[in-house]
């Protein structure tokens, strides 16, 4: 089934230039792309993605983290792309990431853990929503 996901290449992972990288094995991955931009999260936009996170005792040091530095947001586009995207990136803590994974090549730790990808249709469609209006996506 062709689907949408969002992800994240989150502000350690711009920061060290690995962009291009990481778009290249999405890419490879037979992945296109449907909108991409690159912003500086907000503590609003923060609060509103992590929306189930708030209150958590991690929740402070996950959004001071992703409103530290400018972050890629893309939608990328393809067959059973959510599911693929997650196999691309890995597990979340980069030690224990597959040698391969975005997240175990380019991570540093369970929050400074390169991307984020939406984890089911439901996550995608609201957080697609969330960093891109509807003339914003392409194909």
């Amino acid at each position: 089934m062709i689907e949408s996901t969002l992800v994240l290449i989150k502000p350690d992972a711009f920061a060290k230039h690995y962009t291009g990288d990481i778009i290249k094995r999405y890419e490879e991955a037979g992945l296109q792309i449907s909108a991409m931009k690159l912003l500086q999260m907000t503590p609003q936009l923060a609060a509103k993605h992590y929306a189930e996170h708030v209150g958590r005792e991690y929740y402070e040091g996950l959004a001071s983290f992703m409103t530290s530095a400018p972050l890629i947001a893309m939608v990328l586009r393809g067959e059973d792309a959510i599911e693929r995207v997650r196999q691309l990136d890995g597990v979340t803590d980069p030690a224990k990431a597959v040698p391969g994974t975005i997240r175990h090549d380019f991570a540093e730790s369970t929050r400074h853990n390169a991307v984020h990808a939406s984890d089911g249709p439901e996550s995608a469609v609201r957080e697609i929503h969330i960093f891109f209006n509807e003339t914003e996506i392409y194909i």
